[in-house]
């Protein structure tokens, strides 16, 4: 079964320090772009996320967000002593330059309410030795992931097999107007000659009319649509990945269909390859989300 390129995974790692959450999003892309959003994974494991990422999900614009809830412990302010006690060796000098005297209290109330004196215990990276807990939360984040494309592949599915038949049934209908159409251009021709007082020799008028209609035969187009939508199916059917294949025999089924727009010289023919290219339309956009 197909999977879409679109997907949302997370898996966390309770660590010693607090809990780390990791969110994987993807969204389609040609290749395997990889947005790893965070200052948290050390960079002496960048490359090995990045090759588990690459091999694990093939395709798709992917960004990757670490986020750290510290836990209530770890969490609380520490202050930074030194830099307390320098603010007020500084500002009690500065007072009694400027002959302004204040409780030693109240210098030290002043200075706790300057932010950079805190500490907040922020987790910087992740340690070495609570790594398998992250690798484990990575595994679960693509295994959430995988079963969102699947369950997004399965619509997909549904929805561009479902046109690929549309465009074999209107073409089917193509052919119910085949024998009306041909017969309308023989008529159409008789009676321009009827009109313009032209006596027409039976036997070159056959001759000409095969060659003329032999340029308004779809039957060659008929058929290579019909493989291509053979092949269509068996791409999507067989293979794990068919995404940019089907982009290509999309093209083919494309051109199959706008040659028999040209060639049709048939109002009602006309109108079904409008309809056949509206659905071959819709087929390209939900293909190009194909893994």
């Amino acid at each position: 079964m197909i999977k879409s390129m679109t997907g949302y995974g997370k898996g966390i790692a309770e660590l010693t320090t607090g809990r780390l959450t990791l969110e994987i999003r993807t969204l389609n892309g040609k290749n395997c772009d990889i947005n790893i959003k965070s200052s948290l994974l050390p960079k002496d494991k960048e490359l090995s996320v990045r090759k588990t990422l690459a091999d694990t999900l093939q395709r798709g614009t992917v960004d990757v967000l670490l986020t750290f809830e510290p836990k209530a412990g770890a969490a609380a302010r520490q202050i930074d002593a030194a830099l307390v006690e320098n603010y007020f060796r500084q500002i009690h000098a500065i007072g009694c330059k400027v002959g302004i005297a204040m409780p030693k209290e109240e210098y030290l109330e002043a200075i706790l309410r300057f932010p950079d004196v805190f500490d907040a215990g922020k987790q910087e990276t992740v340690p070495e030795a609570e790594w398998p807990v992250v690798e484990a939360a990575l595994q679960e984040a693509l295994e959430a992931l995988d079963a969102f494309r699947t369950q997004e592949g399965a619509v997909l599915y549904a929805d561009v097999t479902s046109r690929v038949a549309k465009i074999l049934d209107l073409y089917g209908e193509v052919e119910r107007h085949e024998t009306e159409r041909l017969d309308a251009v023989r008529e159409r021709l008789l009676k321009a000659a009827e009109e313009l007082r032209v006596k027409l020799d039976p036997e070159r008028f056959e001759q000409e009319m095969i060659f003329y209609l032999e340029k308004l035969d779809i039957n060659e187009e008929k058929v290579r649509l019909r493989q291509h939508c053979k092949y269509f199916m068996d791409t999507i059917d067989g293979e794990p990945y068919p995404g940019k294949k089907l982009g290509f025999i999309i093209q083919e089924m494309g051109r199959e269909i706008n040659t028999t727009g040209s060639k049709a010289n048939h109002a009602e023919i006309q109108k079904l390859v409008v309809q056949m290219k509206d659905e071959l339309e819709k087929i390209r956009e939900q293909s190009m989300n194909i893994l």
